[in-house]
């Protein structure tokens, strides 16, 4: 059993002093993760690298345009998010008997305050509920799929996006963090602030 790759396998030597020499280099070039400038860095799969400068050009646009794709998805998410949540608070509820009706159940409920809201001299007495924190929505085949199906790709680009910054590819990383800055002018005044 070996711990080194399978790829550094054949630059050992069968002696003892060459294998330990091979494999403190294999370890050192292992561990040495610096920030490199070649234009021939793989993106993806061998088959994905750059050969002239067009070519890496066009992989670098790639990222940036995948980027700014991933922050619009956010943004999408976010504002669709909003729609849910406005769409359920508009929801009419049937009452059922046996039931206590809502407007009683607030009246009762101990989150509940009564005050008085006055506008323009004119007062009236309202019942103010705070709101309930950790309190899960109902399930709604309407919008899991479409929510499992917007985090799914969401989170799909993004380990792209990470799977091309790990290049240590100084383009490639230069045209992620430009994405994010695009991507962020444009429509980061609709995400939320806890996504990443």
């Amino acid at each position: 059993m070996s711990f080194f790759p399978r790829h550094d396998m054949s630059d050992m030597d069968d002696s003892s002093s060459s294998g330990s020499n091979s494999s403190s280099d294999s370890m050192s070039s292992i561990m040495n993760m610096v920030f490199q400038t070649q234009r021939s860095t793989p993106l993806y799969s061998n088959s994905w690298t750059p050969s002239s400068a067009g070519a890496y050009a066009g992989t670098c646009i790639f990222l940036v345009v995948l980027t700014i794709i991933g922050r619009l998805l956010l943004a999408l998410k976010a504002v669709q998010e909003a729609r849910w949540l406005d769409r359920e608070a508009a929801r009419r509820y049937v009452a059922v008997n046996g039931k206590i009706p809502l407007a009683e159940q607030v009246a009762v409920s101990p989150d509940a305050r009564q005050m008085t809201l006055s506008a323009n001299g004119a007062e009236e007495t309202v019942m103010v509920v705070e709101r309930k924190r950790g309190v899960s929505r109902p399930w709604r085949f309407s919008v899991e799929p479409v929510r499992a199906v917007l985090d799914t790709v969401i989170v799909g680009i993004g380990y792209l996006l990470m799977l091309a910054v790990m290049t240590m590819n100084v383009g490639y990383f230069m045209s992620v963090l430009a994405g994010v800055f695009i991507g962020s002018l444009a429509v980061g005044r609709y995400t939320q602030m806890t996504e990443h």
